[in-house]
């Protein structure tokens, strides 16, 4: 026990929180991003040492959790050089880190920003919803009446999270007052996102995360809750979480729904990390929509990708937490859980805030980690 004792007792780097003028966080974001920080920090037996300021001075390596995914650029500016030196990605453009790679352009001849492949979106074609990006308000309407004669679409800023600033349209006429309200610079810089809607919908998170030695890979469901508003916006993250690679996960007895929103994850994985040379990313989330389509019948496709800190992340990063608690711990579930209002947490449950927020108002957050009990 002593020489555990010493060798946890070395701190031979700081673990550090990277919040630019763009990410802009919350007052509830911030305590999470912080509280994941800390719990990063004890598992790389490092320091916490708060938020990164630009003009300090560190003696010690440091690791960093950016609030967003960053260009190479920045990360060279940071020292960042791997995987190894955050928690979260860095792609060459800013492009990349946006819901607009999923899907191909109406045509060919559309410009896009910098950074577009097209390649990529043609290539995950089979594990996407029908759908166009789009970056001038002509290219919207015709991607948008174009994708409305299957059925009803949903437009979506292509930097959005959590599901809000979505619409659902049903007609010509409701998608050009949707895209009468996007300003030009937003077309040019972002674009937008034209998706065919589905119904009776089930959101799964994919992912893995690779903290050092530790490695761990889920899948999970997602929870929608109401905010003050009365809109469904993103309420937590159910995960079944394996330590290794995607072949222990589905080594699981997992039901042929989750074995499908795995697959067309993994195929969306491995395609952006072909067609985005470079792409450094320690942590890899994917959304895979699950539903009916106009035609009644079930749909699956990969959404969106997050190379960055998320809201799975609460859940985890407490499952990496049990499998270097215990080495013989294989599998686990991990919950976070995000309510409106001011709640009291399930018992077990470890409350991470509860209070207002300055953007949501009244919010409650906690995780539960709970034993695996067989198939799904």
């Amino acid at each position: 026990m002593k020489s555990i004792a010493k060798k946890r007792s070395k701190v031979d780097g700081a673990v550090v929180l990277y919040v630019d003028a763009e990410s802009k966080p919350s007052i509830h974001e911030r305590c999470i991003h912080e509280e994941i920080a800390r719990k990063l920090a004890l598992l790389k037996n490092y320091r916490f040492a708060g938020v990164h300021d630009r003009v300090g001075h560190f003696t010690s390596p440091l690791y960093f959790v950016p609030l967003r995914t960053l260009t190479y650029d920045e990360a060279a500016r940071l020292g960042i050089r791997s995987e190894a030196d955050l928690f979260g990605g860095i792609v060459p453009f800013p492009l990349v880190a946006t819901k607009a790679i999923t899907h191909p352009l109406i045509e060919q001849s559309a410009a896009p920003p910098e950074g577009w492949s097209h390649d990529f979106p043609h290539e995950v074609l089979p594990v996407t919803l029908p759908g166009f990006s789009a970056f001038t308000r002509d290219d919207a309407a015709r991607a948008g009446r174009q994708l409305l004669e299957q059925g009803d679409v949903r437009l979506k800023p292509t930097r959005g999270v959590g599901g809000r600033g979505q619409t659902v349209i049903s007609s010509a006429d409701e998608l050009d007052t949707a895209l009468t309200a996007i300003a030009d610079a937003e077309f040019a810089r972002n674009g937008v996102v034209i998706e065919s809607n589905l119904r009776n919908v089930t959101t799964s998170s994919v992912g893995q995360v690779r903290i050092g030695e530790l490695v761990a890979t889920y899948y999970g469901t997602q929870r929608l809750t109401k905010d003050h508003d009365g809109r469904e916006v993103y309420g937590g993250s159910d995960l079944i979480v394996a330590r290794g690679d995607y072949d222990e996960l589905l080594d699981l007895p997992l039901a042929p729904e989750a074995r499908l929103a795995i697959t067309q994850a993994r195929v969306y994985d491995k395609a952006a990390s072909i067609h985005f040379p470079g792409l450094i990313a320690s942590r890899r989330n994917y959304d895979v929509a699950q539903g009916l389509d106009a035609r009644n019948e079930p749909r699956s496709g990969v959404l969106e990708q997050s190379w960055r800190i998320g809201g799975a992340s609460a859940a985890e990063i407490p499952a990496l937490e049990a499998f270097r608690a215990d080495a013989s711990l294989h599998v686990t579930r991990a919950s976070c859980v995000e309510k409106y209002g001011l709640h009291e947490p399930p018992s077990g449950a470890v409350l991470q805030f509860r209070g207002t927020d300055n953007r949501v108002g009244a919010i409650t957050r906690y995780t539960v980690i709970k034993n695996y009990a067989g198939s799904e």
